[in-house]
């Protein structure tokens, strides 16, 4: 396994998201399901959280006031858009209007699995038709404010509602959704205003008192957000909305352990409420409990296929999980969602280090993740950790590039090692060479012509004769001169 940068495990991600619109589909009746503090810097590397229109909007559903056989059709075509069938909950929603027209939050709920399934002219008309049906609507205004933002139009639907104000000055949903349009066009001070005008008709409308919280927030006010927000959690205990807009409210106040309770109660009010599923998953992540943070951002990414701040935390709870393909799957899709994105980038640098890809050489995994870092601050990305990790994956760079020089080179001694003895192995098919016995220690070797006499051995001199010289050099046997 090669070395791995230090703490890299460490960084995630967390794209916290507001959930200013609804996201998932319900079944239980329809409540304001909005208005809450967009995140501003989330944790980690992420350059901004996304925005809240990335996400879908939650079909909203109405008390049983039809026949019963109505009610449990209605029911069943939630309970199939909640199942992500959006091609059958379509149909069964728009049988239901066409047998009904009046049925206004068939309508809505039409409307909002048209806009999943990528259909925004028809999912606009099905809007305007629940409100037909039922002009103060507020889910399905909720849904046409979204819509509009969505697609660069606020400007078109502040002169619409305003407009309506005119004959209809004390309609509190109105104000609400101007005051939602008004926040969507970076008008705070405007949005609060309408959102204040709307309380003084309703004190208790918990949509209104979502969107001057988000202002507030915003507006770095967060004990005035969290005054207000509180107020609407004792007003309705279960709106999601309300959970999720409190526990980025906690997070800016360093509370983490209350943010973190806030995300999960918004994720069991609402299943399919994606923002609350995603900003739950992004402090799981942080927590680096990669396991349940994959189970909260799949669902989000169900709830809602093209969020793309999902989609990048998702992708580093697979990278938690050490799963490379997955988790590179994920960034690449956060691209195409959104092209200019830097993160996405910074995260597939993180991938390419901490992470090691099946089949890839380490310098080739090395050198990609400095790619990746070199697009991230392309497109504008800061980071004050970049800097320590592009050097000490250079270092990795250096120490695998002398790792794979040393290989080399041995790979070169051990080719002319092996060559070396090949020179000196006879070719195949010649008889070796005969073997010529070493003689004993006073053997005379007799030469092919001598004679008996002169290979047998010397008399023994006397004994009391002298020794003779021996001349040096001569502890060698050799044959006798001729």
């Amino acid at each position: 396994m090669s070395p791995r940068l230090s703490c890299t495990r460490a960084l995630t991600t967390a794209v916290l998201t507001s959930g200013l619109w609804l996201s998932a589909c319900a079944t239980t009746a329809p409540r304001p399901d909005a208005a809450s503090p967009a995140a501003t810097e989330p944790p980690a590397s992420a350059p901004a959280a996304a925005k809240p229109d990335t996400a879908a909007p939650e079909p909203a559903t109405a008390p049983p006031v039809n026949p019963r056989g109505t009610e449990q059709d209605f029911a069943h075509a939630v309970e199939i858009a909640r199942r992500g069938e959006l091609t059958a909950a379509e149909a069964a929603l728009r049988t239901l209007v066409e047998l009904d027209p009046k049925l206004d939050y068939a309508w809505t709920n039409l409307g909002i699995v048209q806009e999943r399934l990528g259909k925004p002219a028809e999912a606009e008309r099905s809007y305007r038709k629940a409100l037909e049906a039922a002009p103060e609507q507020q889910s399905a205004w909720d849904c046409l404010t979204r819509l509009y933002g969505r697609t660069g139009r606020a400007a078109k639907l502040e002169a619409e509602l305003r407009e309506r104000l005119t004959s209809q000055p004390d309609s509190v949903t109105l104000r609400t959704a101007l005051a939602i349009t008004l926040l969507q066009s970076k008008d705070p001070a405007a949005a609060a205003a309408e959102a204040k005008l709307a309380l003084k008709g309703d004190e208790r409308h918990v949509r209104a008192m979502q969107v001057l919280a988000q202002v507030y927030y915003r507006e770095g006010k967060h004990e005035l957000a969290r005054m207000v927000l509180e107020n609407a959690r004792a007003i309705d205990a279960k709106d999601g909305a309300t959970h999720n807009a409190l526990g980025l409210v906690y997070l800016a106040l360093d509370a983490r352990p209350q943010a973190m309770e806030a995300f999960k109660e918004a994720s069991l009010l609402r299943p399919d409420f994606a923002e609350a599923r995603n900003n739950f998953g992004a402090l799981l992540n942080e927590a680096q409990d990669y396991a349940a943070a994959v189970t909260e951002l799949e669902a989000a990414v169900r709830a809602a296929p093209d969020f793309a701040s999902a989609r990048l935390n998702l992708g580093n709870a697979y990278r938690g999980t050490g799963d490379f393909a997955r988790a590179r799957a994920e960034y690449e899709q956060v691209l195409l969602l959104r092209p200019t994105a830097a993160d996405a980038y910074f995260n597939l640098a993180i991938l390419y280090l901490d992470v090691e890809p099946p089949g890839m050489e380490t310098l080739k995994r090395y050198k990609t993740a400095l790619s990746h870092f070199d697009n991230y601050q392309a497109r504008g990305g800061r980071d004050d950790r970049i800097a320590q990790y592009v050097k000490d994956a250079r270092k990795l760079i250096d120490r695998e590039e002398r790792r794979l020089e040393r290989e080399q080179k041995d790979q070169l001694r051990k080719a002319a090692e092996e060559q070396k003895a090949a020179a000196a192995t006879p070719p195949e098919g010649t008889s070796p060479a005969p073997e010529v016995s070493k003689p004993a220690p006073d053997t005379r070797i007799a030469t092919p012509d001598a004679s008996p006499s002169t290979t047998s051995a010397p008399a023994a001199p006397p004994s009391d004769a002298p020794d003779a010289p021996v001349p040096a050099g001569s502890d060698r046997l050799t044959t006798d001169s001729q």
